[in-house]
């Protein structure tokens, strides 16, 4: 099965969390972070058990700097779940 895996920009952030019907898992993650390459085949799998569940998705806080200013990124991996559009748990490490 495909990886469901959406990965967001400034463009289709908002977008992508207000129209979803599931709960959105979003992985703030960077290409040189060891921790963040680690959890990546967890998050691949979880997108192909769970596709009829929850929406997971990928920013890359380098590439988008603004989004992880907005949600207070400091440290990553940081995984925040979102329902309805809005943070309801998360996740540092």
């Amino acid at each position: 099965m495909k990886s469901s895996i959406e990965y967001l920009t400034n463009e289709n952030f908002s977008d992508h969390l207000e129209n979803s019907t599931l709960p959105v898992l979003v992985d703030f993650w960077a290409e040189w972070c060891g921790p963040c390459k680690m959890i990546a085949p967890i998050l691949e799998q979880l997108s192909e058990d769970y596709v009829d569940r929850v929406s997971i998705a990928k920013v890359d806080v380098d590439a988008e700097k603004e989004i992880a200013e907005n949600f207070n990124i400091r440290g990553i991996p940081t995984l925040i779940l979102f329902k309805n559009g809005e943070p309801e748990a998360t996740k540092v490490g």
